[in-house]
């Protein structure tokens, strides 16, 4: 989970932390690839309470929040506000499109807001973990 921070978590990756979080649940469990388990099954053995999809939103919104409070050069990066010019083609997601996008928010300005009141942001993040989005 180093660096897990700064991933961008499309649904493609998001799909295979999934299944890497069960191929290391079955591991742990000793289960033989073999036996007929659910992966349901799987996840009430192990008494999982929080996968680990959820650890890396929520390390990735304490870290958004504490760089998006700051007014440094990391803030421009990732808001995007750098000079030059960006590649040809699609443009690749960004950061804060998947946290505004986990946040239910509208917009990126609004949650960009939210960011300068570490109270709210902490309660924005709190409900966001209860919800499980």
């Amino acid at each position: 989970m180093y660096g897990s921070e700064a991933w961008i978590i499309t649904n493609k990756f998001k799909k295979k932390l999934e299944a890497v979080e069960i191929w290391f649940l079955r591991r742990m469990l000793k289960i033989p690839w073999t036996a007929k388990k659910t992966n349901e099954r799987v996840l009430q053995e192990a008494q999982s309470k929080r996968s680990l999809l959820d650890k890396i939103r929520k390390r990735q919104a304490t870290f958004f929040g504490h760089i998006m409070r700051q007014e440094k050069l990391e803030n421009l990066i990732i808001t995007g506000m750098m000079t030059g010019r960006r590649c040809r083609g699609r443009q690749r997601e960004k950061l804060t499109d998947g946290m505004a996008k986990w946040f239910g928010m509208g917009s990126v300005v609004a949650m960009l807001q939210k960011t300068k009141m570490r109270q709210e942001w902490r309660r924005l993040i709190a409900n966001a973990m209860k919800q499980g989005t």
